[in-house]
C-alpha cells in the first residue's frame, strides 16, 4: 500500500474515472455511437473549455471552483448511480490547505506541481540521473549550489533559490520519511558524483548523505561507472502509484516537466532502467565507491 491518497492522487483518480465515463457513455452525434469528444462534453458549460477538461482528465485540476460543472458532466455521461456520483464528488473535495504544494507553485516550471504531488504518493520510484545527484537524495547545501550555479544564466533571485531548496527538502521528507516510505531505486551516472558542485565540503557531505540513505531498507542506489555498455542519455523517473496507472517523468530542454501514463512509454523507460541495473555497480559496491569518494 502507498501513502494515504492526497490531493494529487484524488485529482488523478477523478480524472481517470471521468475520462472513462466520457469515452464509454452514449454518443450524442450518431445513434448507437459510444462516447463523446471533449468538445461535445463541454458544449454550453460555463467556464469549462476543452483544454480545461483535458487537464482535469489528466489529474492536474479539479472542479473546486465550479462543482456544478462536474454534476453537469455526470448527467451528460448518463451517470444515474447516486453512490458513484457521491464518490466522484468526494474525490473532488479538498480540505483547506491540504495541498502543501500551493505555496511553491509560483516558483515551479510547467508540469512540475502535478508530478511532485504524485511523487509523494508513489509506492515505488525508479530513477536515473546521469550528471546530477537525484533530487530527493540531495543535501540542502548541494541543492543550493546547483541553483546558484545556474543563477547567472537563468536570472533567478535569492528568493527563488531559497524556495526551491525548501521544496526539494520537503519532497525528500515526504518520499523517504513518511510513515510508509516510498521504495526508492536510483541509478546515478558516475559523472553525477564526479562533477564538482559547490565546495569540497559540499561534495563530501553529499557523498555521506547518499551512503546514509542507501543503507536504509527502502532505498537502493547504484552507480553507473564510466565504461562501455548501454546507458540512457536522459534522466527520468518512473512512479508506481499502486492502484493508479504508473507514470514516467522526464525534463525537457525548456525546464518544463513532461509526464506520461501511456503503458508503452512507462514500459519503455522501465526497460531502460532494468537494462542499466545489470551494468551498474552492485548496491554494496556503490556504497563503497561513494565512501571512497568521501575519504578523498
Amino acid at each position: 500500500m502507498g501513502a494515504k491518497r492526497g490531493a494529487s492522487g484524488r485529482r488523478l483518480e477523478l480524472g481517470i474515472q471521468l475520462r472513462q465515463l466520457r469515452e464509454n457513455c452514449p454518443g450524442v452525434e450518431r445513434a448507437g455511437a459510444k462516447g463523446m469528444t471533449r468538445r461535445e462534453a463541454v458544449r454550453g458549460l460555463k467556464d469549462l473549455s476543452e483544454a480545461t477538461l483535458a487537464r482535469i482528465e489528466h489529474g492536474e485540476l479539479n472542479f473546486r471552483r465550479n462543482v456544478g460543472n462536474l454534476r453537469a458532466l455526470l448527467k451528460r455521461y448518463s451517470v444515474t448511480d447516486e453512490r458513484l456520483v457521491e464518490e466522484l464528488l468526494d474525490l473532488n473535495r479538498e480540505a483547506p490547505n491540504e495541498d502543501w504544494l500551493t505555496q511553491y507553485r509560483i516558483f515551479m516550471p510547467p508540469g512540475m506541481p502535478h508530478f511532485v504531488g504524485l511523487e509523494a504518493e508513489a509506492v515505488t520510484i525508479t530513477a536515473y540521473h546521469p550528471t546530477v545527484v537525484y533530487g530527493v537524495l540531495q543535501t540542502p547545501a548541494y541543492a543550493k549550489a546547483i541553483f546558484e550555479t545556474g543563477r547567472p544564466i537563468e536570472d533567478t533571485t535569492s528568493e527563488f533559490i531559497k524556495r526551491h531548496v525548501e521544496l526539494r527538502m520537503e519532497r525528500k521528507r515526504r518520499v523517504l520519511a513518511r510513515e510508509d516510505p516510498v521504495r526508492l531505486r536510483v541509478i546515478l551516472g558516475e559523472a553525477a558524483l564526479r562533477i564538482q558542485v559547490g565546495s569540497d565540503d559540499v561534495m563530501r557531505e553529499q557523498y555521506e548523505e547518499i551512503v546514509r540513505l542507501a543503507e536504509l531498507d527502502h532505498v537502493s542506489v547504484q552507480v553507473m561507472p564510466f565504461r562501455r555498455g548501454y546507458r540512457s542519455t536522459h534522466d527520468f523517473a518512473v512512479l508506481d502509484l499502486g492502484e493508479l496507472p504508473s507514470r514516467v517523468q522526464a525534463d525537457n530542454a525548456w525546464g518544463a516537466v513532461s509526464t506520461s501514463d501511456k503503458p508503452r512509454e512507462v514500459d519503455r523507460f522501465t526497460r531502460r532502467f532494468n537494462a542499466m541495473v545489470g551494468l551498474a555497480l552492485g548496491v554494496e559496491e556503490s556504497i563503497e565507491f561513494m565512501k571512497e569518494l568521501a575519504r578523498r
